[in-house]
């Protein structure tokens, strides 16, 4: 693969509601431009270790969903938002991409895309490893190797990295897009935007 001297930094979260939405947008692009320049995917961190419930983010939640499938036609399936049992913490689907990334470098993009519906119109609960197997496989990564690392202090550290990286680009909005080139980096896409829109950016940069 010959790479140019330019890099693509997709800054989000799998549960985060907008990240989802440009989903489609965001693998336009990167379908465009991966044989060309580095990918980074970093997790950002939308709500780490947050202990509220769904049912008690419902009325929150609920409306962010709306939007974003009015501005992006992502379907939702709202009953994960009666869940009094479950936790509104993004820190373990962040931490299954960065495993991922470590295991299968290369493949945490369709990865990502795929735990977010699995989030968002399956309603699985992402705190369970069993939760990404469905991901794992289509991607050909082994289950049991993933299980055996996904609640080990390594990855859990690991995941933090990602936060801190996010933070060093200056990031505290999801989904972010940048471009860096020879040390300068822009932003090309916040929030839902269009992969046509992204692209010209882009060729803006570049040219």
């Amino acid at each position: 693969m010959a790479q140019e001297n330019y890099k693509l930094i997709y800054v989000g979260d799998p549960m985060c509601s907008w990240c989802y939405g440009i989903a489609p947008q965001w693998v336009e692009v990167y379908d465009t431009y991966k044989e060309k320049a580095e990918v980074e995917l970093v997790m950002g961190g939308l709500r780490p270790y947050y202990d509220e419930t769904m049912i008690n983010m419902k009325s929150f939640l609920s409306h962010h969903w709306e939007d974003v499938h009015k501005a992006s036609g992502q379907e939702f399936n709202y009953d994960i938002l009666d869940r009094a049992d479950l936790a509104y913490d993004t820190e373990p689907p962040c931490r299954a991409v960065v495993l991922v990334r470590q295991l299968a470098p290369g493949k945490e993009v369709a990865f990502f895309k795929h735990i977010q519906r699995d989030f968002y119109y399956h309603n699985k609960d992402m705190n369970q490893s069993a939760s990404y197997h469905a991901a794992l496989e289509a991607q050909k990564i082994s289950t049991q190797e993933f299980d055996k690392l996904f609640d080990s202090e390594k990855a859990k550290v690991e995941v933090k990295k990602d936060f801190q990286r996010a933070r060093e680009l200056g990031v505290n909005s999801f989904p972010t897009i940048l471009l860096e080139k020879e040390g300068v980096v822009t932003a090309i896409g916040k929030g839902y935007t269009t992969s046509a829109q992204m692209i010209k950016n882009i060729q803006s940069v570049l040219r």
